[in-house]
């Protein structure tokens, strides 16, 4: 039985994009060069995510259309770079406005107010 939370479009968003890592797996990406970032990278610049949790995410965004994932297979060992899809650059302007809030209600962080999220080395 659906309820009418079910049909939220509030609620069916965030049941991906509030899960642990993911709106930091999608700033990481923002920051690489063309918006791109290889596994290892992300895992580098995660202290503390698990390679299965770095993977399930990325999955996870895939499927959402948020990242795309390109493999070459020609390198060795096989290269696979992730890639913010348009949609995906979209949701850097929600995570901006969390960080406006968040600076604005919340936190009193002046290093982050004066910084783009691309440049960010907090």
């Amino acid at each position: 039985m659906h309820t009418m939370q079910d049909a939220c479009t509030v609620n069916q968003t965030v049941k991906y994009l509030t899960k642990k890592w993911t709106l930091l797996i999608i700033l990481e990406l923002y920051k690489g060069e063309g918006y791109t970032r290889r596994f290892s990278e992300l895992r580098d610049a995660l202290d503390g995510i698990t390679p299965k949790v770095l993977s399930e995410r990325l999955k996870e965004l895939e499927d959402e259309g948020i990242l795309s994932r390109n493999v070459d297979a020609t390198a060795f060992p096989v290269r696979t770079e992730y890639t913010l899809t348009e949609s995906g650059l979209e949701i850097v302007n929600v995570i901006r406005g969390i960080k406006h809030w968040a600076l604005k209600w919340k936190i009193d962080n002046i290093p982050c107010g004066e910084q783009d999220c691309k440049v960010c080395v907090l």
